[in-house]
């Protein structure tokens, strides 16, 4: 359970009213003032915030995040091998709907997410038009990898095309975490140099 402290003038004095979590973002019902405290603390702990659904809550916060989007077991095997192995605290959403669920509490550092999870291809994917759709601001701090059969590893043109960093044919999964790395090796260097000018021009 969480409290919160309101200023008095931003409780109405005869009416109930809501306001969303800062947490949790569901809905708090907050009573006019002379409502106790404690049931404005029930309102909080309802049943409309569901604790399964933000599963890095303890996790430290220098910890590197990573959501995987693959249906194939035997590839999902072997990308969650290579991600522990570079120190990655992993979820694996198990449909479209799921990972948009987990993307909306949390901001990972890396998501891997095959072209045809769940869809024919990458044109219907949710996930890839979801993170097409984000602001830049946001987009910019994800490092995302598209799980090809159809396209060559380090497809810059095709990854351009899906506003995915880089992709990684199957044929190449046993080196996914080489060429993690080395995308991620030039990702930073790039916008290492943009944010330098950002901060040069005071915009970062």
């Amino acid at each position: 359970m969480s409290k919160f402290k309101l200023p008095d003038e931003k409780i109405p004095a005869d009416k109930v009213t809501a306001l969303p979590c800062p947490k949790c973002k569901s809905k708090i019902s907050i009573g006019p003032r002379n409502q106790t405290a404690t049931s404005v603390q029930a309102d909080i702990n309802s049943s409309d915030y569901d604790a399964s659904e933000k599963p890095f809550d303890f996790i430290e916060e220098e910890g590197s995040t990573a959501l995987v989007c693959e249906s194939d077991t035997d590839l999902l095997k072997k990308i969650v091998n290579n991600l522990n192995l570079l120190e990655y605290h992993v979820t694996v959403s198990d449909s479209g709907r799921d990972a948009l669920k987990k993307m909306r509490y949390h901001q990972y550092d890396l998501i891997l997410v095959n072209e045809s999870f769940h869809c024919e291809g990458p044109d219907a994917n949710m996930v890839l038009l979801y993170l097409e759709r984000l602001n830049m601001t946001v987009r910019r701090n994800m490092f995302v990898v598209m799980l090809s059969s159809s396209y060559r590893t380090m497809d810059q043109m095709m990854a351009f095309r899906y506003s995915a960093n880089i992709i990684v044919n199957t044929k190449n999964i046993d080196d996914i975490g080489k060429v993690i790395q080395r995308g991620l090796t030039d990702y930073e260097f790039f916008y290492g140099a943009y944010n330098d000018i950002l901060k040069e021009v005071g915009r970062a």
